[in-house]
């Protein structure tokens, strides 16, 4: 066992077929796998709008300047490791590991719980889209519910409780008020298909709940949908994210153009740009600490879906031409993200205007398909073939996660960083160990995301934490890398003031985090570092259990480095203090920042 501080390598040879993934696709291959990153957009957009009122298009636009900006960094460091695939987490752990063992799998870990809850919450939109199709709840102003009403018109008296209730939380109006809305509402109740209310199980978790309902199963089917195209390898499933891909993001281009060039666009949707004066009402406040607060919540949210493209240098170990692929992928797929997540937010807004946005079922995402359908055409059939892109833009991001996470997972195994059965593959070259994994533990998140939108939020917000503290880690690995392994040739070298800008850029990211995690709930932020902290006993059991306190003899060979190189740590005190500014300004962020009274 070796001594904790110091690096063992295992000199065995690495294992052979069995854990190997193939070389089988290009940069276009990755493009089309990373493709499902731009429909996250259709995750958050009525959230982010909820908390950053006519802000919001430029929230999505900076946060994707900032994503394509970190992203060359990401490019550098994933050219040096030609042989390892799972993304950048895993090009920056090969940083941290000389400088501490326990940091370098806390940027893999974060990165994959920060990844693979897209497969529920993505399952549990699509859930309620099929839902709303084959048990659709009927329309307030349906000849169904007028009907209901009309046969029950005498069932609620004025002076019920329930009138004097409903008149007591509707300052001002009327009894007649009272009794029409009431009717309203329970006529939708009883004409609403059972299965939409039903349940086999239900609870609460700590701060969430949880439901085994209707959704839930339609979810899992799903699941098992995308597990079974995953399970042909990476070519397969670039071949079928190509053809979804181009039947999502042609209709996705089509919605954020043509209302702009039909006059659709209202330009007082995006003035005055104040912030809100408290989240999900639509009255304006000041740019003062609460109003920072929001805007550094929505800031931190957009991160969960625009920095998404650095899934495309997942695969660097299948590309045939690492070389030259790699850059080739991020950077094509920086730029459709660029213009799709500026694009739809700027129409949508422009469109609906603020309180269109924050309409529940655009918060919640089910009712973002008909709105899009009422952009671009007023027929129900359009609608409908809406809807139909919309589930195909959900499970293109099921499978873009499932193929990113799954290669973290693959990857971290490979290297020591996580138990051992997460590198076995199957004869496809797929990653089927993780798969499994990744499909088990969103079962779980799935029961939690298909409850309520509050759950929905609750699981985004933490995931994100994740996804801040790997964005952390590795944007600064880029100048250890350049200091500890600067002869290593680097088929595509970042400017110096790019790397630069990516540093700041992550320090920017944890004010992000330690301001906006308790916009979306008050203990957001802490379950986010308790969630990264489980690393600890899980790489314990790997490195010290399975391993016996020895790393596996590839996970340097890529950088051409023996044991004696690995001590030598060139930057010196410059990581450890990188760290501590990290968490410094994570919680001063934290304190400074306070949410609107």
């Amino acid at each position: 066992m070796a001594v904790p501080g110091t690096l063992a390598v295992d000199g065995r040879a690495d294992a052979a077929s069995s854990s190997q993934l193939i070389r089988a696709i290009d940069w276009r291959g990755a493009f089309w796998v990373a493709s499902g990153v731009p429909a996250l957009v259709l995750f958050s957009i009525g959230g982010i709008a909820g908390v950053a009122g006519k802000l919001a298009f430029l929230v999505w636009f900076v946060s994707m300047i900032m994503g394509l900006i970190q992203s060359f960094t990401y490019a550098e460091i994933a050219g040096l490791f030609p042989n390892k695939s799972g993304g950048a987490s895993i090009y920056g752990a090969a940083a941290w590991v000389r400088y501490s063992k326990i940091i370098a799998p806390l940027s893999v870990w974060c990165n994959w719980f920060a990844w693979t809850p897209v497969l529920s919450l993505g399952c549990s939109i699509a859930a309620a889209y099929i839902l709303n199709a084959l048990a659709p709840v009927p329309p307030a102003d349906s000849a169904q519910v007028a009907a209901w009403i009309s046969a029950h018109a005498s069932s609620i008296a004025a002076d019920s409780p329930r009138v004097a209730e409903w008149l007591t939380a509707n300052q001002g109006k009327a009894a007649a008020d009272a009794i029409g809305a009431l009717l309203s509402a329970d006529a939708i109740a009883a004409l609403t298909p059972a299965v939409r209310n039903w349940t086999l199980f239900h609870g609460t978790l700590g701060p969430v709940a949880f439901s085994f309902n209707a959704a839930f199963f339609i979810g899992a089917v799903l699941m098992l949908v995308t597990f079974a195209i995953q399970h042909r390898g990476i070519l397969g499933t670039a071949s079928v994210q190509k053809f979804i891909g181009l039947a999502v993001i042609i209709p996705m281009f089509i919605v954020g153009i043509v209302p702009i060039l039909t006059g659709q666009i209202d330009w007082s949707n995006y003035t005055p740009l104040t912030p809100l004066k408290a989240a999900y009402a639509p009255e304006m406040g000041a740019w003062d600490v609460a109003g920072w607060t929001l805007i550094l919540g929505a800031m931190f949210i957009a991160a969960w879906s625009t920095y998404g493209f650095e899934t495309a240098i997942c695969y660097t170990s299948e590309f045939r031409d690492p070389g030259r692929d790699t850059f080739k992928a991020i950077f094509y797929s920086g730029l459709l993200c660029l213009a799709l997540f500026t694009l739809v937010p700027f129409t949508f807004q422009g469109v609906l205007g603020l309180e269109g946005m924050l309409a529940p079922s655009i918060v919640d995402g089910s009712g973002v398909a008909e709105a899009m359908g009422t952009m671009v055409g007023h027929g129900g059939w359009i609608t409908s073939l809406l809807v139909m892109m919309m589930i195909l833009a959900l499970m293109l991001c099921l499978m873009t996660a499932m193929a990113g996470s799954s290669r973290t997972l693959y990857q971290g195994s490979r290297d020591g960083w996580l138990p051992k059965y997460l590198s076995h593959v199957n004869s496809h070259g797929a990653p089927t160990a993780a798969m499994w994994t990744d499909l088990l533990v969103n079962l779980g998140i799935l029961a939690i995301a298909c409850a309520d939108a509050t759950s929905f939020f609750f699981i985004l917000a933490v995931s994100n934490c994740g996804y801040i503290i790997f964005n952390f880690l590795n944007l600064n690995s880029g100048w250890i890398h350049r200091i500890d392994n600067a002869d290593v040739p680097r088929p595509w070298r970042a400017p110096t003031w790019v790397l630069a800008a990516g540093t700041i850029l992550a320090f920017v990211n944890a004010v992000f985090m330690g301001a906006g995690a308790k916009v979306w709930n008050p203990i957001a932020l802490w379950a986010g570092l308790g969630t990264a902290a489980l690393i600890i006993p899980v790489f314990l059991f790997r490195h010290y259990v399975q391993d016996k306190g020895v790393f596996p003899a590839h996970m340097l060979s890529d950088l051409g480095l023996t044991q004696a190189d690995v001590g030598r740590r060139k930057a010196g005190m410059l990581p450890y203090l990188t760290l501590i500014a990290g968490l410094a300004v994570v919680l001063i962020s934290n304190w400074f920042f306070q949410l609107p009274a």
